[in-house]
């Protein structure tokens, strides 16, 4: 009830803002689909989930011209299941949640909780399925860098098609915050050029595994991940490529929490791999677009644990807002790979998976 409420208060404060000034923007989606998931130790699974093309969510967002060429920014993003109406977690804003300030000619400087630049890469330059719909790459990608609290973010302002950013989050694990600011940390870098068909990027990010033992930090190295990815435009078809590479202990945890989700236990995660993607998406129509991807994840360490997904996905436009779509995807898990098939909301059951669905956004 004390959530609901507060939801309500922020609604209400957003949306008298929004009719005072127009800079203040109330935004959205709201995705739905039916999953069919196979070849889990649950068996044949079927339901209704949300966000399975995109996470359901309702943001807020603003800025303020504060005058030569210098501007205030916000965002507050908040997500939620359609299938239940419930909250997303149990923070409100569990999304995003930050602020800053922007410079046409320095570049901007937020401070919240923020997407890492390695996971803006994976999602909008290395995926053609935006790491939605049964073909994301977050089911075999690692899964440790998508979203960092206390965070500070600095993003360049673009020369001739060249941009970057850097960010650093520190003392991300509670109490443990309280020894040392290195407990939790992650450093996050990238660089790109964009110009015509060609968007590139390289990434990179480090997290600290440091714990508190006995209010003792207790070192133990890092996670490091580098991404470089790079798309290209031919108008019959755009093409896309990824390749990580993954080092330190927790630099390739599953998406699915190295959930033993089959008929065996799970191999342990890898301090020593490497993941490559190609795909396409090709347009059908005026409104339609082909969806295509195949992953490979390469597990260096002793066991041998690798992994390929197979997906292909539909998506049609109704209008600008709205759309339909359909998915399939089907990983193969070696030497007890434990990787499972889900969506950009959920992590799977099973090895195969197939969704049909609509989404919205406002």
């Amino acid at each position: 009830m004390k959530k609901t409420l507060i939801t309500l208060a922020v609604l209400a404060a957003a949306t008298g803002v929004a009719q005072a000034q127009s800079s203040v923007v109330i935004y959205g989606t709201v995705d739905a689909g039916f999953v069919s998931e196979r070849g889990g130790v649950n068996g044949n699974v079927n339901k209704i989930d949300s966000g399975v093309a995109s996470a359901s969510r309702l943001g807020f967002k603003g800025t303020e011209d504060l005058g030569s060429g210098l501007s205030a920014l916000f965002v507050l993003e908040s997500g939620f299941k359609v299938d239940s109406g419930s909250q997303d977690g149990d923070a409100l804003f569990g999304r995003q949640a930050y602020v800053g300030l922007s410079s046409k000619t320095a570049g901007t400087v937020t401070l919240g909780r923020q997407y890492t630049p390695w996971y803006n890469t994976l999602s909008k330059v290395a995926d053609p399925f935006a790491v939605g719909y049964a073909g994301s790459a977050k089911n075999l990608f690692p899964a440790n860098t998508t979203r960092t609290s206390n965070t500070v973010l600095y993003t360049s302002p673009n020369f001739n098609g060249f941009d970057a950013d850097v960010a650093y989050s520190a003392a991300n694990n509670g109490n443990e915050s309280n020894v040392s600011s290195k407990i939790g940390r992650q450093m996050g870098a990238s660089v790109g050029y964009a110009n015509g068909p060609l968007n590139a990027r390289l990434a990179y990010n480090n997290t600290s595994n440091d714990v508190a033992v006995g209010g003792v930090v207790a070192e133990a190295g890092s996670a490091r991940n580098w991404l470089a990815a790079a798309n290209y435009d031919f108008a019959v078809a755009k093409a896309y490529v990824a390749y990580g590479v993954n080092k330190g202990a927790n630099s390739s945890l599953r998406n699915n929490g190295n959930l033993n989700a089959f008929n065996y236990v799970s191999a342990a995660t890898s301090d020593d791999s490497t993941t490559a993607l190609i795909g396409a998406t090709v347009p059908v129509g005026p409104a339609g677009t082909v969806m295509a991807s195949v992953i490979h994840v390469n597990d260096k360490s002793g066991l041998n644990a690798d992994a390929n997904q197979f997906a292909l996905g539909y998506s049609y436009a109704l209008s600008k807002r709205t759309s339909t779509y359909a998915s399939y995807a089907k990983i193969s898990n070696k030497n007890n790979a434990g990787y499972t098939v889900g969506n950009n909301s959920n992590v799977g059951t099973g090895d195969k998976a197939f969704n049909v669905g609509v989404r919205h956004s406002f």
